[in-house]
């Protein structure tokens, strides 16, 4: 006899939801994240490339889709459709808008739409405290930080980091737009940190007077090539993927959250990859570092890449619905299927 199966109910998840199903939730995240990295490093799950939309008459946007599939107790599909518009920031509206899809493991039914760009940018920074955790062990904690590039992703990292115990007697402050530096300043001062906040009119500035260097900017290619200036062996978090010139990648510790996906699309290590012809400048992945398989060295740069994984954004998500739904608060859409019946 064939299994009994039901279709679900369909329901939307607004971004007031997210926001609250997440508050206050910074270490289990976290830990979230960690125990997805893990499952994906053990292979159950499902994680295709990414697919880029680009535009010729909007060269600057791009919208992209992360499909995806889970394993472990998560147990969900699904797809992350992210939107990148630089110019909206000028316009005074967010960068970036996003769904999230979450598909029903036994039937395949979407059973959920879930505003995203929340939960994108907790996963993101989820990764970035995860990492910084991980590849400071045994090479000294930093106790300056620098965020290069200061908009909503660099917020989260920073509160991220704040709320996984991390404290800083510096943080430095460096973006192309005054204003931006300006409110991102104020932000921190705002946080309660009792850091010294200062921002530097040069990116060499920030990144020599920086232990833990944050690159969350929307740099299309390499912008930073001087080795010298990471010649101290800070830590840093390449988020935005396409900052750091290949010789830079090349004279440091190498760590990625997958090798295949981060080495695609004009990122750095792609470039790296490109101009040596090899993937010998990778030490391993995030997972490899967990499970002490790779040996994070103390006396050289680390750069942490990661090209953020589907996977992330479906573990975080079906948490989230799943917060949403125990309190009894889900919005779902009465009769979203209609065609229910094979023959009528």
């Amino acid at each position: 006899m064939s299994q009994q199966l039901t279709v679900p109910p369909f329901a939307v998840v607004p971004g007031a939801q997210v926001q609250s199903a997440l508050h206050g939730r910074e270490k289990e995240i976290v830990e979230l994240v960690e125990a997805t990295y893990r499952l994906h490093g053990a292979g159950d799950s499902v994680n295709p490339p990414s697919y880029f939309l680009r535009f010729p008459d909007r060269p600057s946007a791009r919208i992209i889709a992360l499909p995806a599939s889970i394993g472990g107790d998560v147990r969900v599909d699904g797809i992350k459709w992210i939107s990148s518009f630089p110019d909206n920031v000028s316009a005074g509206i967010p960068r970036a808008s996003a769904v999230l899809i979450l598909n029903d493991h036994d039937t395949g039914y979407p059973f959920a739409c879930m505003e995203a760009s929340v939960i994108s940018a907790s996963r993101t920074a989820a990764s970035a405290a995860s990492a910084a955790d991980w590849l400071s062990r045994g090479r000294g904690r930093p106790t300056r930080v620098g965020f290069f590039g200061v908009g909503l992703i660099a917020r989260y990292i920073h509160s991220y980091l704040a709320a996984t115990g991390w404290s800083f007697d510096e943080i430095g402050v460096h973006d192309l737009s005054a204003d931006s530096a300006g409110g991102f300043r104020s932000y921190l001062e705002q946080s309660g940190t009792s850091a010294r906040v200062t921002v530097h009119d040069t990116a060499e500035q920030l990144i020599r007077s920086s232990d833990l260097v944050v690159f969350a900017t929307i740099a299309g290619e390499p912008h930073v090539s001087d080795v010298s200036w990471f010649d101290h062996n800070p830590l840093v978090l390449h988020v935005s993927l396409r900052d750091l010139a290949p010789e830079v990648l090349l004279a440091s510790t190498n760590v990625v959250d997958d090798v295949e996906h981060c080495l695609k699309a004009s990122t750095s290590p792609h470039l790296a990859e490109q101009l040596t012809g090899s993937r010998d400048f990778l030490l391993g992945t995030l997972a490899d570092v967990m499970a002490g398989r790779v040996t994070v060295p103390a006396d050289r740069p680390v750069v942490f890449s990661p090209f953020g994984l589907g996977v992330l954004d479906l573990a975080v998500g079906k948490a989230v619905y799943d917060e949403v739904a125990a309190a009894g608060e889900l919005q779902v859409v009465e009769d979203f299927f209609t065609e229910l019946r094979r023959y009528g």
